[in-house]
């Protein structure tokens, strides 16, 4: 393991990635669409990752999983990858690779029902042969590094990240993500940063701490205690994808740029206006309603005009026209609240 935070953090061997910071923009399913992860990108986050995509439907060129694991405009660009079928996972890192990827990250995290049902996501920690297998798979299928995204495990009585990690990593896996839950915690309680320092201990591997990470004090704390390299941050960053770049820089020590109001702004309707684009508008304003509801709150708590009925304009109207015109009323300064 290479680490030189003040030129990047670089995965060694034949194909070494350098990443721009220590804070990473976590995979968020539905959230972190091909435009958000520019912007956090831009704004100086060490990687970004893809949405889940689906192995076997990727490899049947499913057109919403192409939309996932689109990487124009990104470098390095990770896809993550979810499936059970070693066959599948295998050609959907060869295809990743070929479409540009940089990383191969493989998704044994996630917990939702959908997912763990078709034992793919956090049940492959309920089976660690097989889930070797898929790391197997994918190395022996692409040159690019292969990583692997986890919980502490699938329950407080199986807490096994620190022997999937050990044996990830013998098998050719480069890097290992911990989200301090187990999986039947799905996001409820707090992250357990002290649980991730089981894993740190089972070998000398790049290591991301992810889970309940807000702002660069949560970051250090979260680095202290669970003794990783890198931090990954989630939910936090929706609604201020530049948050991911702002914390990585706090962590290098720099003074990260404060946004003002009005460049916020422009960030928000880059974003919903980069949706609109992607998925054509009947999609894009359904799918762009999660980040809207997160820039209106973004933009009250920084200032802006808390206007209820705004809100409920900028949330609900399927003209996009209208839609701009409600953020940029958000992000207009609160003369009440400044005169007060």
């Amino acid at each position: 393991m290479k680490v030189a935070f003040n030129s990047g953090f670089s995965l060694a061997g034949p194909l070494p990635v350098t990443l721009a910071s220590r804070a990473l923009l976590a995979p968020m399913s539905g959230v972190t669409d091909i435009v958000m992860r520019r912007i956090a990108a831009r704004y100086g986050a060490g990687l970004v990752i893809s949405e889940m995509v689906a192995s076997d439907e990727f490899v049947r060129g499913s057109e919403e999983a192409r939309i996932r694991a689109e990487g124009a405009g990104i470098s390095p660009h990770v896809v993550q990858l979810a499936g059970c079928d070693p066959h599948w996972l295998g050609e959907a890192a060869r295809l990743a690779e070929a479409n540009g990827a940089a990383i191969v990250d493989i998704n044994m995290g996630c917990p939702a029902k959908k997912v763990t049902g078709g034992w793919a996501g956090s049940a492959l920690m309920r089976d660690l042969d097989h889930a070797v297998s898929l790391v197997e798979a994918a190395v022996a299928a692409v040159k690019v590094p292969v990583t692997v995204k986890m919980r502490l495990g699938w329950d407080d009585a199986s807490r096994n990240a620190p022997e999937l990690a050990r044996r990830a990593v013998a098998s050719g896996a480069r890097l290992i993500t911990v989200h301090g839950r187990t999986r039947q915690q799905f996001y409820k309680g707090v992250a357990d940063w002290a649980a991730i320092r089981a894993v740190r201990a089972a070998g000398d591997f790049p290591l991301v701490a992810n889970g309940d990470i807000r702002d660069a004090d949560d970051a250090r704390l979260c680095l202290a205690q669970s003794g990783a390299d890198l931090v990954m941050v989630g939910r936090a960053a929706l609604g201020c994808p530049w948050l991911v770049g702002a914390i990585g820089a706090a962590l290098d020590g720099s003074a990260p740029a404060e946004l003002s109001l009005a460049q916020k702004h422009a960030v928000a309707r880059e974003h919903y206006e980069g949706l609109l684009t992607l998925m054509g508008k009947a999609h894009g304003v359904r799918h762009a309603r999660k980040h809207l509801a997160a820039y209106a709150d973004e933009a009250v708590a920084s200032g802006g005009t808390a206007d209820a009925e705004q809100r409920r304009i900028l949330l609900t109207t399927d003209e996009p026209d209208r839609a701009i015109a409600m953020l940029a009323r958000l992000f207009s300064p609160d003369c009440s609240r400044a005169a007060a």
